[in-house]
């Protein structure tokens, strides 16, 4: 188990639960266990405490967890025949970018999302779930396939922001990330959209388009990272904390300003700590948003999607 900043407690209570058991494992003549017990009680109620009112900067940090699912796992766990399709047809294929045809409860969809990766060589392949140009143009060229099949996308946000390098800026990254959100605006079928993570800039809008937005209750979702807010206003990364609080970019702020639809439940602890729990109720928010968009005809779905982005902004501002 990796551990945040401020789980540094628990960690000790918890190491000293396993220290008991592993003298225990090495000397069967000592009894342990009801001092371990002890310690996994109050473990537990401190997990509960740390957990019960986390603070935005705190959820930043739960959000970025290593140990979170990521996009393929909820791919393994929640989808059949999973065919992943490659390449934007015109440079290469963005491994920070998944997608393709699958099924979900035995329907035909396209699923896409961002990867980060599970251990170091697997982040560097998937570029942390930083996507280039072309990982976005892949992007649109499965939502135009979905269109043209008449298949429902479902599109799984998780990165820290677009991938700012030189070479993606030459390649008209911000054209890319532009031409992808519009795709979402115009596609006839039904478009929901998980925050599983992060949700970082552009790079999440042109994913997060959709005709149902719902986020996992320890993800974030802002224009800009807080280091990246505080560098601009403050001119120092440290006051990371404060512009957490101003970003609103918790889903209980966001779901007030009416920018998400539903709040996914977490396991206790986050969905780092009850992975398999996490996936299925994401499963479960996926099924009631698509049941919610059935039968709705083309020209409703992409009336419906565009009225609901531009009255965005017009409520809760005033909290």
């Amino acid at each position: 188990m990796t551990y945040l900043e401020f789980e540094k407690p628990l960690a000790e209570i918890e190491g000293k639960a396993e220290e008991l058991r592993a003298l225990a494992r090495q000397n069967e003549k000592m009894d342990v266990e009801k001092e371990a017990a002890a310690l996994d009680r109050k473990a537990e109620q401190l997990l509960k405490d740390l957990y019960k009112d986390l603070t935005p900067w705190r959820k930043c940090l739960v959000a970025r967890h290593p140990d979170r699912p990521h996009c393929s796992d909820y791919i393994d766990a929640l989808f059949t025949e999973y065919t992943p399709l490659a390449g934007d047809r015109n440079f290469a294929d963005d491994h920070a970018i998944m997608g393709g045809l699958a099924r979900f409860n035995d329907m035909p969809v396209v699923v896409i999302g961002h990867e980060k990766g599970n251990d170091t060589k697997s982040r560097i392949e998937h570029n942390f779930g930083m996507a280039r140009p072309e990982g976005y143009r892949k992007a649109v060229r499965l939502m135009d396939m979905a269109d043209r099949f008449n298949l429902p996308v479902i599109t799984l946000v998780d990165t820290p922001g677009a991938y700012p390098g030189k070479g993606a800026e030459e390649r008209g990254q911000s054209e890319a990330i532009a031409r992808s959100t519009e795709k979402c605006l115009q596609i006839g079928v039904p478009l929901v959209s998980v925050i599983i993570g992060e949700g970082g800039s552009g790079g999440a809008v042109a994913f997060a388009t959709a005709d149902r937005i719902a986020m996992l209750e320890h993800a974030v979702y802002s224009v800009i990272s807080p280091e990246g807010c505080a560098s601009i206003l403050w001119k120092d990364a440290e006051k990371m904390r404060e512009a957490a609080e101003a970003l609103r970019l918790t889903a209980q702020d966001l779901q007030k300003l009416g920018v998400i639809d539903r709040i996914i439940k977490e396991p206790l602890g986050g969905a780092q700590r009850g992975k398999k729990e996490a996936i299925d109720a994401v499963g479960k928010a996926v099924e009631m948003m698509l049941k919610e968009l059935s039968g709705k005809s083309r020209e409703v779905l992409v009336r419906d999607r565009r009225q609901k982005f531009l009255k965005m902004g017009s409520k809760g501002l005033a909290a």
